[in-house]
């Protein structure tokens, strides 16, 4: 019987994989077949996603994406020892609570950097003949606040509304270079950035945002299956699009 999300044999970097969504998409790809480079900057947390993993073939690269000029460079190296890749899933993320009258330049482009540049970084770097394998699958994880307003997130709004921007361009220019990019925009997903996320709303703020979602909070496996749909076969026709997993949160 064959399974079109077979990945066996593809070998895929996936940022923010210390913890979060990061850390279980990277299992999840394993588990489907797939060798993993798993990318933070916390190399305890990284050796502990290591050890979840299933499968060989996986690496630990300790890496700064806040060094958006050295992404390219790093990853020619990376490639030296693990070959030519498959695909990059960008999950590394920042998120702050801050009313717009707290925003600063600073502030603005330290979540700005990591969320959207390094994006654009890492897409540079992919398109590398000698880094890709003949093409391959770019994922961003955005957001639904990408998609809507959020009191108080202005930063965070922006920076994954403009990664959505930057699937449908990328998607585009990068198409005839057999590169799909894609993006997927979660709704709350019962993480650790969720749990730091608890201790600074009242529990009706909470109970307010979970009652939004039809279907509840999410699981980070939810995300994942998406992510690992774009990247497998079941997604070859698939570029430039943004596939919400939210619970029904924007439906409404």
């Amino acid at each position: 019987m064959i399974n079109p999300m077979d990945i066996s044999g593809r070998i895929f970097v996936v940022t923010g994989a210390s913890s979060g969504i990061g850390r279980d998409v990277a299992v999840f790809l394993s588990e489907l077949g797939a060798s993993i480079v798993i990318v933070g900057r916390n190399i305890e947390q990284l050796e502990k996603t290591y050890k979840m993993m299933s499968g060989s073939g996986h690496f630990v690269e300790q890496f700064d994406l806040h060094n958006v000029d050295e992404i390219p460079k790093w990853l020619n190296s990376m490639t030296e020892k693990t070959g030519p890749l498959d695909g990059v899933v960008h999950s590394a993320g920042v998120e702050a609570l801050r009313p717009f009258k707290m925003v600063t330049q600073e502030s603005f482009n330290y979540l700005m950097n990591i969320n959207v540049n390094a994006a654009v970084g890492l897409t540079k770097g992919f398109r590398q003949k000698k880094i890709n394998r003949s093409g391959g699958s770019i994922v961003f994880i955005s957001s639904v606040a990408g998609l809507i307003g959020q009191i108080g997130h202005v930063e965070y709004c922006a920076s994954k509304s403009a990664l959505i921007g930057l699937t449908k361009s990328a998607a585009l220019e990068l198409a005839r270079e057999k590169i799909r990019v894609n993006c997927v925009a979660p709704g709350l997903v019962a993480t650790e950035m969720v749990e730091i996320a608890k201790k600074t709303l009242s529990d009706k703020q909470l109970q307010d945002i979970v009652a939004y979602q039809p279907l509840g909070i999410g699981k980070p496996r939810d995300v994942s299956s998406a992510v690992a749909f774009l990247l497998a076969d079941t997604g070859r026709w698939i570029t430039g699009t943004t596939l919400v997993v939210d619970g029904g949160y924007t439906a409404h």
